[in-house]
């Protein structure tokens, strides 16, 4: 999958801001955005669908935006929307919700109630990811949630950094996973923005904590597939990532049929034993493709494969293409 969009670059310069203005409205919901100097106005937009949530990101000039009961009226997704500003800074008010200065944060605003919103006025370029999510779609009650709206939600600490960390991970890795692991991903994209909310209430009705435990344990697993490449990827390193201990990490694959580095050592070798068979790959050094997996000690390599299927990586590429 890839992501969808395009950049003002591929139109001329007078036509610049009024194409960003339709690529917000169609991908986000319509808007009425200004800005100083629109002939050297910039912008990417892009979005990634996750069956029913839809992940869009977006760097721009500084605009401002505001969303009237008019442009509700004439379109009205009915979405909560989930702001993260990943460089430079904004501000979002709306419901009475003053979200002040927003760097490294997140905010949520609801599509069915008028709301403006800014950029800093130093900032050269914003950039930022947005998760639209169906109202339906949110467990937690509609009046509660009106309580959240325009409100800062710190993208550093607790669960506000793992999903911030999470929307990340998904900009980074989320066009190269398969078409049927999409619908997941938008299903932890929502338990992890339900779970978060919850927290900011200081209330979680319908959020036990082993509803907790099995969302973060399916965003870590989708960590670890995504960087199977990476030599670092230790428990360490995932815990830290997470902004959990060791010890957490651990509880977490305690009921699983293999512990955390046990995983990580299965798919990488799952990965070598595949490529290893793979016709278009017959070219390359065995400890080339295992390099790609993460295994940078070629024996190391060669008896971790041998326990696992009996043989050795040269054996298995030879049986399977008669070389």
């Amino acid at each position: 999958m890839e992501w969808v969009g395009g950049s003002t670059a591929e139109v001329s310069a007078r036509e610049r801001f009024d194409w960003f203005n339709e690529v917000v409205a169609s991908a986000l919901a319509p808007v009425a955005l200004a800005t100083e100097n629109p002939t050297a106005f910039q912008a990417e937009g892009a979005a990634l669908a996750l069956g029913h949530v839809q992940i869009s990101r977006y760097s721009y000039s500084p605009v401002r935006a505001r969303r009237t009961p008019t442009l509700i009226r004439r379109n009205d997704p009915e979405q909560y929307q989930l702001g993260l500003v990943t460089k430079g800074s904004m501000w979002l008010s709306q419901h009475r919700g003053e979200s002040g200065t927003l760097i490294g944060d997140m905010v949520l605003w609801d599509t069915s109630r008028p709301f403006e919103s800014g950029c800093g006025p130093t900032d050269p370029t914003v950039e930022a990811f947005v998760l639209q999510i169906p109202k339906s779609q949110l467990p937690l009650p509609a009046d509660h949630i009106d309580r959240l709206l325009a409100r800062k939600i710190s993208g550093r600490t607790g669960l506000g950094a793992i999903l911030a960390q999470f929307l990340i991970n998904l900009g980074s890795h989320g066009p190269d996973c398969r078409p049927q692991d999409l619908d997941g991903l938008g299903t932890i994209a929502v338990e992890l923005t339900s779970a978060c909310l919850a927290q900011q209430l200081g209330e979680l009705p319908d959020m036990s904590s082993a509803s907790h435990s099995r969302t973060l344990l399916r965003q870590i697993n989708t960590f670890i597939e995504s960087n199977l490449a990476d030599p670092e990827l230790t428990p360490r390193a995932i815990a830290d990532r997470h902004h959990i201990s060791l010890r957490t990490l651990y509880l977490l694959f305690q009921d699983q049929p293999e512990s955390v580095a046990a995983s990580i050592r299965r798919r990488r070798l799952e990965h070598c034993h595949a490529d290893l068979t793979n016709p278009r790959l017959r070219d390359q050094p065995i400890h080339t493709i295992a390099a790609r997996w993460g295994f940078t000690q070629p024996a190391a390599f060669s008896r971790a494969f041998r326990t696992s299927y009996g043989t050795t990586p040269r054996e298995h590429r030879s049986q399977a293409t008669g070389h």
